[in-house]
């Protein structure tokens, strides 16, 4: 796919959606790492429907920390490995309350330190709470990526550097929530939804439905 390709892609999905974002609900940089942890393996509806109320008791790592792990699960029981995040969440909010004065880093090394944070969450983190320019590859992008030949690679860190490079830089910044969208809605992984798609006569699928 080349250049103009690309741009063209960009443009259109821009226009459809000037301002994305993600449809996981939070209303601080703490609030976002907490539900990008929560989500792993679940989808972003889950994840509201349990932090609606947790967000009302504890929404901060003192106050999560205060909540404690069994109160944590409980809250959280309805997302899958609950036990598990719940006891990463309380050890990143011990590091947060005694390394970070509370806060959130803004440094992907400092992110991909706590408990339950790899690369995509951070990834995640630096775009959405602080706007960096940064993609995080998950199921979605990396199936809409290499369908559609935007950026192709056999991993996430293959398809993320290629993104990266790839994608014109005026979009770079949201990149990553249109991607994902249009892999949640339009370029599903078993249906997608070619007859719908405002970027179809763009795709480089050779499989693609075109009828």
């Amino acid at each position: 796919m080349n250049k103009a390709k690309r741009t063209e892609i960009f443009t259109r999905l821009r226009a459809a959606n000037p301002k994305p974002t993600t449809e996981l609900i939070y209303h601080s940089p703490f609030e976002l790492l907490i539900a990008v942890i929560l989500s792993a393996q679940t989808t972003d509806k889950s994840v509201n429907k349990a932090t609606e109320k947790l967000f009302t008791l504890a929404n901060t790592p003192k106050t999560m920390l205060a909540l404690g792990e069994a109160a944590l699960s409980e809250h959280i029981r309805t997302i899958g490995l609950f036990n598990t995040k719940a006891k990463n969440i309380i050890k990143t909010c011990a590091i947060l309350t005694e390394s970070h004065q509370g806060e959130v880093p803004r440094e992907r090394s400092a992110l991909e330190a706590l408990p339950g944070v790899g690369r995509k969450t951070a990834n995640v983190i630096l775009n959405t709470a602080f706007g960096e320019p940064t993609i995080a590859v998950d199921t979605h992008i990396f199936r809409v990526a290499n369908r559609t030949r935007i950026a192709q690679g056999k991993t996430p860190l293959a398809v993320e550097q290629q993104l990266l490079r790839l994608v014109p830089r005026e979009f770079l910044k949201d990149a990553h929530h249109w991607l994902i969208l249009h892999g949640r809605y339009t370029c599903t992984a078993r249906r997608p939804r070619c007859t719908h798609c405002l970027i179809a006569d763009l795709c480089e699928n050779p499989g693609q439905e075109r009828t």
